[in-house]
């Protein structure tokens, strides 16, 4: 099975662990108040023989929370809440930033009560479906339901609802040297990186990281890929034939951002060609062109900086993303 998000492979590890009969606990980060290393709903699963996958803060919490929990002192009879960050000296030990302050649930887990419950949420993952787990404190019942988009994460009356959801893809039109430095940061943010490009030698000079990479028609190659509001498409090769194909295509498409590459003249340039092609108006509205934040700059390293900005801040700016 392909590993789609960062959660699907701390519940991939947690269920396989399940399986082996393993005692095993899942660690969720429900409260932040002031600085955090890792934001609101970062995961962790971690077994009683040591084993562990994904973090909490990179540093002394999972440390003193793994400790807890395989000495029974933590969690051994239902899920809990642990606060970290209540004094400046516990800060200092931990390695927190000043005045933070961290609130997570240690939930055990066994393969009677929960695998079933993991199984179900991994193959929501699968499917690059959001799903929404809910967990009460009180007596540790959970339970998943498909939702249509990621929600904010609520802890409120001993409750717990987190949406998982899937990893970000990024399709890249182009395999030239702007694209590389692309998929290098993307790669860097956890982004699965698809690369298309009709022109054999284009792929062949490919330097960038080792990412997936496709010799089609972009248009073809987009009606195959199943694009949805977790995908990003972004057309890089400066050439009309192959960027206003692709761009006809994604702009039909659930793309949560289409862009592409060019100057202002340029951007001006294939709206028009769009238009000429009978693309409905408020299809090219979606087209952020010029691509990314403007910075001033034609640099391609500074250039694919200026794109993942853009991205990232778009993903901010909707919740629902």
């Amino acid at each position: 099975m392909q590993v789609e998000s960062a959660e699907q492979e701390v519940l991939g590890a947690l269920a396989g662990w399940l399986r082996e009969g393993q005692r095993a606990w899942l660690c969720t980060i429900v409260e932040i108040s002031g600085s955090s290393p890792r934001p609101l709903g970062s995961i962790m699963a971690c077994a009683a023989d040591g084993r562990v996958c994904g973090s909490l803060s990179g540093g002394c919490v999972e440390e003193d929370l793994i400790e807890r929990l395989r000495a029974g002192e933590l969690a051994s009879a239902g899920p809990v809440l642990r606060t970290y960050g209540l004094s400046a000296e516990e800060n200092e030990r931990l390695g927190l930033p000043c005045g933070g302050r961290l609130g997570v649930v240690a939930e055990p887990c066994a393969a009677a009560t929960h695998l079933a419950h993991i199984e179900e949420l991994l193959g929501g993952l699968a499917a690059r479906r959001c799903v929404r787990r809910e967990l009460v404190l009180d007596g540790g019942a959970c339970r998943a339901d498909r939702v249509d988009a990621v929600e904010p994460l609520t802890f409120a009356d001993g409750v717990l609802r987190h949406t998982l959801g899937p990893r970000f893809r990024l399709l890249l039109v182009g395999a030239g040297q702007v694209a590389q430095c692309v998929a290098t940061l993307a790669t860097m943010l956890d982004y699965r990186v698809v690369v298309c490009d009709p022109r054999a030698e284009q792929i062949g000079a490919w330097r960038g990281p080792e990412v997936e990479m496709v010799s089609r028609f972009p248009d073809d190659f987009l009606r195959d890929a199943g694009v949805d509001r977790h995908t990003a498409i972004v057309t890089l090769t400066h050439d009309p034939r192959i960027d206003d194909m692709a761009l006809m295509e994604a702009l039909n498409l659930d793309a949560f951002y289409v862009g592409a590459l060019g100057s202002e003249r340029t951007s001006a340039k294939r709206r028009e060609r769009l238009r000429e092609l009978e693309v409905p108006e408020e299809r090219i509205a979606r087209l952020h062109a010029p691509v990314g934040l403007s910075i001033g700059s034609k640099r391609p390293m500074e250039v694919a900086i200026a794109i993942l900005a853009q991205l990232i801040a778009l993903r901010r700016a909707e919740p629902g993303a």
